[in-house]
């Protein structure tokens, strides 16, 4: 392998560095979306979760740039929170939200409640 003097090593999209740390998630989401004219119910599974989305499991078939209702207790939370989200990115079963109706209360207690959750970025 050779290396060239004075130019960086361009990190691949696996390395880039997030602008929000994932962490580890436990709970169940509901997603809401309309679709042939009616509003379509199906229940999936969060697995990570950051200040601006979530990751979820879903056996399901959504397009990246829909844009949904996710419908969950947060972690330490009491409160249902309803949320509008894009589909970012899908690998098999697995979505990539990012939030696009949180509000600052919201983001607040993501910040606080996050660190106490493993990392899982």
């Amino acid at each position: 392998m050779s290396v060239q003097p004075g130019k960086a090593r361009r990190p691949s999209p696996e390395q880039r560095r997030r602008r929000h740390p994932r962490h580890h998630a436990d709970f169940p989401v509901t997603i809401r979306i309309f679709s042939n004219d009616e509003y379509q119910q199906m229940e999936g599974h969060c697995n990570d979760l950051s200040e601006a989305g979530m990751g979820v499991l879903l056996a399901a078939e959504l397009t990246v740039g829909e844009v949904v209702s996710l419908k969950f207790s947060a972690p330490e939370s009491s409160q249902t929170w309803e949320l509008r989200a894009v589909v970012r990115q899908r690998r098999s079963y697995h979505y990539g939200f990012e939030f696009i109706s949180i509000s600052a209360e919201q983001v607040a207690f993501l910040r606080k409640q996050l660190p106490q959750l493993e990392r899982s970025d």
